[in-house]
């Protein structure tokens, strides 16, 4: 940052500013209004607008709109598959200038040395990332992760420049029934800042969460649990994933009155996503073709964000504030023709000029080898507990369906869309094999299988064919990790994710290609789901009603217990 005083004498004119942006209009999210003039920059801040400037460097935006720079007010990177480096480069280019990342993903693999990477990462992006501390790793005492984290591990890592706070407290029953472990990290961060995840809560369990002093959520996916939300003073982050497609239900909530209190976030997006739609800019388009007003989506998606995470440095293009700017052709287009962070131009000469680090995680994939027979479903009761699939949601539904046992297994059953599901342990220490149902994929013959495995990130894998199913499990250990489409006892398509079985070392055009050969390859077992891989991911996550998988069995989300 430049020295007060030149910061100054740039905004008064006394000395030509270090940056000019001439030629065009700032939306000014305050007022709604337009404000004609040069944007005067030194260093990182914007230090005068609506006046002519001189400058060393003029860059024009002629017939161009500026609007602040767009906040991400809660992703994982690693669900983009690639290291924040690249996301860096994918999404930033794009207006992203902020991002509130929880890497709970990472630590739920290695432990607090993953939150550590991203914080070093965080201090060489051209982007800003914001670095919470994971808060539920693991997410609940149902799965076995690679890790667990209490409140003594998240105190060495409070005080980095990335942190803002908590990130969601996904163990919300552990909130409302004052489970020890939960409290110890509430307590520590009492006060500050603490991110929501309570799912479909709602009355007094509501009121009781929110009197934790946690004042975020991303999780409402209707417009009546929304306005409740925002009733008892939670912040409604507005989700559209590459799963999680919350948009169109919420978006009739988002008015000039209420946006200073929504946001925008993708919690979950890959670069195949990012590539076909788009990204914050996507959902800022959607929002205005929707009937937002343009006010509203743009106030959502910058200063209400800044506001909402204490970021008192930026969410407006006006003196004082940070220079994280988006040129636009126009506001309903939201396409960005020029972006600036902190005043750097995020182009291919300043994603160059960064200095990377090396990546953690490697070697993290510690299966056991299994076998064709390791995937039956034994059980001596018909009466079976079936995960029901609702597309764009990860929600599900606890369905129950009549499987008949023969030779001691219930086998898949594609003219009833029941397909087999399994998690194994992939973290080498307990080598748990658990085997269900689930409905939705439409799948008729092969398997699917992944690392990505939400919260704890053992292999998943959907298939009709138990040897497919091996194959493809045993090669995600080869792989390290990934995804990976079998069929006939061949390997007809992956993607390795080798760092902590999460994340590509390749760039995200590669990645965002492999994903097409991968959706393609799914898509010839029968699969019809838009997303296969995301979606089974969110299978196996104990904290989303009402009917999920674990490597200890299937999980009664609602009654917050395996099923016997």
């Amino acid at each position: 940052m430049a020295d007060l005083e030149t910061r100054i004498a740039q905004g008064r004119g006394d000395e030509p500013a270090d940056k000019v942006l001439r030629g065009g209009e700032v939306f000014d999210l305050v007022t709604g209004t337009r404000v004609k003039g040069d944007v005067a920059i030194c260093g990182d801040r914007i230090v005068g607008i609506g006046e002519d400037y001189e400058g060393h460097e003029v860059i024009d935006v002629s017939g161009l709109v500026l609007v602040p720079g767009f906040i991400d007010t809660h992703l994982h990177i690693e669900s983009s598959l690639v290291t924040p480096f690249e996301f860096d480069r994918c999404v930033a280019p794009r207006g992203v200038t902020t991002a509130i990342c929880d890497p709970h993903e990472i630590a739920n693999v290695i432990g607090p040395d993953g939150i550590r990477y991203f914080q070093q990462a965080s201090e060489r992006t051209v982007m800003d990332i914001r670095v919470q501390l994971s808060s539920c790793v693991p997410s609940t005492d149902m799965e076995t992760a690679g890790a667990q984290i209490e409140a003594e591990d998240l105190a060495p890592l409070m005080g980095h420049p990335s942190g803002i706070g908590l990130a969601e407290f996904m163990n919300y029953p552990g909130v409302i029934h004052r489970d020890p472990g939960a409290m110890a990290k509430l307590h520590l961060f009492e006060g500050g800042h603490v991110d929501g995840h309570c799912p479909l809560l709602s009355g007094r369990d509501l009121n009781a969460y929110c009197a934790a002093g946690i004042r975020t959520e991303h999780e409402a996916t209707s417009a009546e649990e929304a306005l409740e939300k925002l009733r008892k003073g939670m912040r409604v982050l507005i989700r559209e994933g590459s799963v999680s497609k919350d948009l169109h239900a919420l978006q009739p909530v988002l008015t000039e009155v209420t946006a200073p209190y929504m946001c925008l976030c993708t919690d979950d997006r890959n670069p195949l996503d990012i590539a076909e739609h788009g990204h914050l800019d996507y959902m800022i388009r959607e929002l205005i073709r929707l009937g937002c007003s343009p006010l509203a989506a743009y106030r959502a998606a910058s200063l209400s964000g800044a506001e909402a995470f204490g970021l008192k440095d930026r969410g407006l293009v006006a003196p004082g504030y940070r220079a994280d700017i988006v040129a636009l052709g126009s506001l309903e287009a939201c396409d960005a023709r020029l972006v600036l962070c902190g005043g750097v131009v995020a182009d291919d000469a300043a994603f160059a000029a960064r200095e990377e680090i090396a990546p953690v995680g490697r070697g993290s994939v510690n299966a056991p080898k299994v076998r064709a027979e390791d995937f039956r479903a034994t059980g001596n009761r018909e009466d079976t507990d079936v995960i029901g699939i609702l597309e764009g949601k990860i929600l599900t539904e606890h369905l129950h369906e009549a499987i008949a046992i023969a030779d001691g297994d219930k086998r898949p059953d594609a003219a009833r869309d029941l397909a087999r599901i399994a998690v194994v342990e992939r973290h080498g220490k307990n080598g748990n094999i658990a085997t269900g149902f689930v409905r939705g994929f439409e799948l008729k013959k092969g398997a699917i299988a992944s690392t990505v495995c939400h919260d704890h990130h053992n292999i998943v894998c959907v298939g009709m064919d138990y040897g497919d199913m091996a194959l493809a499990a045993n090669r995600l250990s080869e792989l390290e990790g990934g995804f990976v489409v079998t069929c006939g006892g061949e390997v007809l398509a992956e993607l390795a994710l080798p760092v902590a079985g999460l994340m590509s070392l390749e760039p995200f055009e590669d990645v965002r290609d492999r994903l097409v050969e991968l959706r393609d390859a799914a898509k010839s077992l029968g699969v019809t789901l838009t997303e296969p891989f995301l979606q089974l991911a969110f299978l196996a996550l104990p904290v989303i009603p009402a009917l999920k998988i674990t490597d200890r069995g299937m999980v009664d989300v609602t009654k917050f217990e395996i099923i016997a």
